[in-house]
């Protein structure tokens, strides 16, 4: 690898102070009117990117980067003009000219780096949930977007559908009256109690670990332990349960309600371990009043794995408590909204029947992507400016679970803890010798 090669990461950053503006009108831009495109990742969710993105008429297809090369041959099928890369910096250093958007759906902890490195070139980004796995990460690419005034969109593709828009129009019409608390859940349980295995195995022919491993610290290669999954259990790599599941689960009550950023945040559910995400976690966070909202603030609480809420939030739904979803309890009625399920409405002696669907245009989330990206017009619906406030609460959640019981509370615009300063060391992660990011 180049001296340049291995600098690019650490002087990404800092590029995208000088890089020039990058026009949002790509038709005139793109020598044959489509979007030219590269993804970071090729297998997994990255695949399942690529494929609706490459839905839309005007999409190409230019490059791809994974770090596993078995994941090329499936790439090289279906996409033979695309170029493949097992290293992202590679690619960006010789496919810049060549692209406007990129995808970034890799392992969380690669979000920040691929995404800033990108976005200080000038590139579109659609970037995987949650946008970055640590709160300075996800406040710089979305100010970056922002100041450079290009286009995005978070991988949240639920708020597109029919089912979390009727849930946003449900509280935004005032059939529930005021919110005044929200519960959210998942029986996922990508969390684990026990401490890292003490042994090595043999890195896999075409895995190139060490580009794999990206900004986190150097370890062993353990079988089934990080790659291809299970990476989301581990802190170094992964956000757990809420981070995985949080921004799709949130996104219904957080747009409906106008939130921003919490003004505090507990845990009160297991503790997180040095290396690994607890399981069966209990959050708790409260967010100012906002027009939709009844109190001076309103309180959400999340639960994952086997934890559920008390009896008397069930008894509100009859006790459908869904595996994933949300209850949103107003001052006049309920909303239960499970994940990727039509929401009910319980209203005194008004039934579901009884309530009017509004009538929304059907939207895809990924051609939304593309087409503001080439028109220029307007936002994508899920843009970082929404997508990074949601991300951001997600991530408290997840920090807080290191310190549970204690309630911490949030200055969002310092980006930090006012009463503890070992919280507020994990608003940012240490970076590998070599891989350190320059903001």
């Amino acid at each position: 690898m180049t001296q340049s090669r291995r600098n690019f990461l650490k002087t990404a950053g800092a590029a995208a102070l000088t890089a020039p503006f990058v026009t949002t009108n790509l038709r005139a831009a793109s020598p044959n009117g489509k979007l030219r495109h590269a993804s970071f990742g090729g297998n997994g969710m990255a695949w399942g990117d690529i494929n609706s993105l490459a839905g839309h008429s005007n999409f190409e297809l230019v490059a791809v980067a994974d770090v596993d090369s078995r994941n090329f041959a499936q790439v090289k099928a279906k996409f033979p003009a695309a170029r493949v890369y097992q290293d992202w910096r590679e690619l960006l250093n010789k496919e810049a000219d060549n692209i406007d958007s990129v995808n970034v759906s890799t392992p969380d902890h690669m979000h920040g780096p691929i995404g800033l490195a990108a976005t200080a070139l000038g590139k579109h980004i659609y970037g995987q949930k949650p946008l970055t796995q640590n709160l300075r990460e996800c406040r710089a690419i979305t100010e970056r977007v922002r100041e450079k005034k290009l286009m995005s969109q978070m991988g949240i593709q639920i708020s597109s559908e029919f089912t979390e828009r009727f849930a946003v129009e449900m509280v935004h019409t005032g059939v529930i009256g005021k919110v005044t608390a929200v519960h959210s859940m998942s029986n996922k349980t990508w969390g684990d109690p026990n401490p890292v295995p003490a042994r090595e195995d043999k890195v896999p022919d075409g895995l190139d670990w060490n580009l794999w491993l990206g900004v986190a610290k150097e370890r062993p290669f353990i079988e089934g332990y990080y790659h291809p999954g299970n990476w989301r259990k581990r802190r170094d790599f992964g956000t757990g349960t809420l981070g995985d599941m949080g921004c799709h689960i949130f996104s219904g009550w957080f747009r409906s309600l106008g939130l921003t950023s919490p003004v505090s945040v507990k845990s009160t559910g297991p503790q997180a371990g040095p290396d690994n995400w607890a399981v069966n976690g209990r959050v708790e966070y409260v967010f100012p009043k906002t027009e939709f909202t009844d109190g001076e603030t309103v309180p959400v609480t999340w639960y994952d794995g086997s934890s559920r809420p008390p009896k008397e939030i069930a008894d509100l739904v009859e006790g459908k408590v869904p595996g994933q979803g949300s209850i949103i309890i107003g001052t006049e009625g309920v909303v239960l909204a499970p994940h990727m399920e039509t929401p009910s409405l319980y209203r005194g002696g008004m039934k579901q029947k009884d309530y009017k669907y509004p009538k929304l245009e059907p939207r895809n989330h990924y051609h939304e992507f593309v087409d503001r990206c080439l028109d220029g017009e307007g936002k994508p619906s899920a843009n970082f400016d929404y997508a990074g406030p949601l991300t951001e609460s997600v991530l408290l959640g997840c920090l807080a679970s290191v310190f549970p019981n204690e309630e911490l509370k949030w200055d969002a615009g310092a980006m930090k803890f006012t009463n503890s300063e070992e919280a507020t060391k994990l608003v940012h992660r240490d970076y590998r010798q070599g891989w350190e990011i320059a903001f």
